[in-house]
C-alpha cells in the first residue's frame, strides 16, 4: 500500500515537473518570437510618423530606399514615371545619388532626361531628381516631371521671336517705303506706288497686332463671364459677310448650307465669332478664284450630351500629312508666300483652337493636297454647356489654360467626308 502511493505521489510530482517546463519553454519561445532580431530589423524598416501621410498627397513622385537600396515606399506617380520595377529604383543615376546621400548625409540634386516607356517615340522624359536623408537608415527621393514645363518654355521662346520677326518685316518695309516716297517726291507716279505699299504693310502691321491682342484675350479670358446662348445661324451670316468683298474679288461662291433655328451655343459671342470667321476667311484665302466655299452645321449625339458641328469645306490647295500637326501653332503656315501674298498673319488657326478649347470643344481638320479642306468646329450645345459650367464653374476656366485638362482637343482628324456630303444641302449666297 505504500509502495503504490510513493510510486503514484513520485508520477504527480513529475507531471507537475513536465507542465511547468513546458510552460516556461512556451513562454520563452514567445518572447523570443517578438524580440526584435538583426535580420528583422534590416529588413522591415519603419517610416518616421507622418512621412506615409505626407508622401500620399506629395504632387511630386517619392520613394523611399532602405540601407540595401530596396524600395521602402514609392508612389503611383513613381511608377508611373516608370521610376520603380521589381521593388528596386530602376534609374541608376537616382541610385547612385541616394547611395552618395546615405554615405555623407549631404542633400543632392540633379536634372535628367529619361527615355519614355512604352510610347516608342524618341522624345525623352525631362525630370528634376533630389535626394536627401530620412532618418538615420532610409533616404527620400523626389522626383518632378519638367516635361512641359520645358515645352511651354519652348513655345514660349519661339513665340517671342516668331511676334519679333513678324514685327519687324512691316516695319522695316514701312521704313524703306517711307524713305523711298521721300527720294522720289519730284515723281508723283513712284510716290503714288510707294504710298499704294506702305498702305498695304501698315494693313498688315495692324492686323498683325489685333490678331496679337485677340489671341492674348483668348488665353486670359473666362468665356462663360459673358456667356449667353449665340444662335449658329447668326454665326455662320456674320462669317459670310466678313468674308464676302474677298470672296467677291476673287469670283469665289459662298454656299452656306440651310441651318436649323433652333442651334445654339453657349458661349461668348465674340469669340465664336471670330473662331469661325476665321475658318471662312481661310478657306477663302486659299481657294482658287471661281470656286466654292461651304459652311455647314447640324447637332450630333455624343456620351457627354449633344454637340454642334460646324464645317467649313473649300477647294483649295489641301494640306499634307506633314503639316496637319502643325497649322494650329501660332505662326506656322503651310505656304508663306502665299500667306505674305493674302496678308495672312498665321495666328488664325491658332485662335480658332484656343475658342474651342475654352469651350469644351474642339476643331478638327480633314484634307488632302489638291482637293481641298474641311475644318470642324465642335462644340457642348447650349443647354448641356451651361448646365456643364453650372455644376463645374472651373472646367471651362481650366479648359482654356491646360491643353492636358480637356478631353476635347484640337488634332488632324482621319479622313471624313465633305461638308457637302454630310451635312444639309447648301444655300448659294450673293
Amino acid at each position: 500500500m505504500d509502495v503504490n502511493a510513493a510510486v503514484a505521489a513520485a508520477a504527480a510530482i513529475a507531471g507537475v515537473l513536465t507542465g511547468v517546463i513546458a510552460m516556461l519553454a512556451f513562454r520563452w519561445s514567445e518572447r523570443d518570437l517578438k524580440r526584435p532580431t538583426r535580420t528583422s530589423l534590416h529588413t522591415d524598416p519603419v517610416l518616421p510618423p507622418g512621412v506615409d501621410t505626407v508622401l500620399s498627397v506629395l504632387r511630386s513622385s517619392a520613394v523611399v530606399l532602405d540601407e540595401g537600396d530596396a524600395v521602402v515606399k514609392a508612389s503611383s506617380a513613381a511608377y508611373a514615371l516608370g521610376l520603380v520595377r521589381g521593388g528596386k529604383l530602376s534609374v541608376e543615376p537616382m541610385l547612385q545619388m541616394a547611395r552618395d546621400t546615405r554615405r555623407d548625409g549631404e542633400i543632392r540634386q540633379v536634372e535628367l532626361d529619361l527615355p519614355r516607356r512604352g510610347t516608342g517615340r524618341g522624345d525623352a522624359l525631362a525630370v528634376s531628381a533630389r535626394v536627401a536623408p530620412l532618418g538615420s537608415r532610409l533616404v527620400l527621393l523626389l522626383v518632378e516631371d519638367l516635361t512641359e514645363a520645358r515645352r511651354i518654355e519652348a513655345v514660349r521662346r519661339d513665340f517671342v521671336a516668331n511676334v519679333s520677326h513678324e514685327l519687324k518685316t512691316p516695319v522695316g518695309a514701312l521704313s524703306l517705303l517711307s524713305e523711298a516716297v521721300m527720294d522720289a517726291s519730284d515723281d508723283p507716279e513712284a510716290v503714288q506706288r510707294f504710298a499704294g505699299r506702305m498702305q498695304i504693310e501698315a494693313t498688315r502691321l495692324t492686323s498683325l497686332v489685333q490678331e496679337l491682342i485677340d489671341l492674348s484675350r483668348v488665353q486670359n479670358d473666362d468665356p462663360l463671364e459673358d456667356a449667353e446662348p449665340v444662335r449658329v445661324d447668326e454665326l455662320v451670316a456674320e462669317a459670310v459677310d466678313r468674308c464676302r468683298h474677298a470672296a467677291g474679288t476673287k469670283q469665289i461662291t459662298m454656299a452656306a448650307g440651310s441651318t436649323s433655328d433652333d442651334l445654339s451655343i453657349w458661349g461668348n459671342r465674340g469669340q465664336l465669332a471670330a473662331a469661325l470667321g476665321n475658318l471662312v476667311e481661310n478657306a477663302v484665302n486659299y481657294s482658287p478664284a471661281r470656286t466654292r466655299v461651304g459652311i455647314a452645321a447640324r447637332r450630333v449625339s455624343a456620351p457627354g450630351g449633344d454637340l454642334i458641328e460646324i464645317a467649313v469645306t473649300d477647294q483649295g490647295i489641301g494640306i499634307s500629312d506633314k503639316d496637319k500637326e502643325r497649322i494650329f501653332e501660332r505662326f506656322y503656315r503651310v505656304d508663306p508666300a502665299r500667306s505674305r501674298a493674302t496678308g495672312g498673319t498665321g495666328l488664325g488657326l491658332a485662335i480658332v483652337k484656343h475658342v474651342a478649347a475654352s469651350h469644351s470643344g474642339e476643331v478638327t481638320v480633314w484634307s488632302s493636297e489638291g482637293q481641298g479642306s474641311t475644318f470642324t468646329l465642335r462644340l457642348p450645345e447650349a443647354g448641356v454647356a451651361r448646365d456643364r459650367g453650372q455644376q463645374h464653374p472651373d472646367l471651362d476656366d481650366e479648359a482654356g489654360h491646360s491643353a492636358g485638362s480637356n478631353p476635347r482637343r484640337s488634332t488632324a482628324s482621319p479622313p471624313e467626308p465633305t461638308a457637302y456630303e454630310t451635312l444639309s444641302a447648301p444655300e448659294v449666297l450673293p
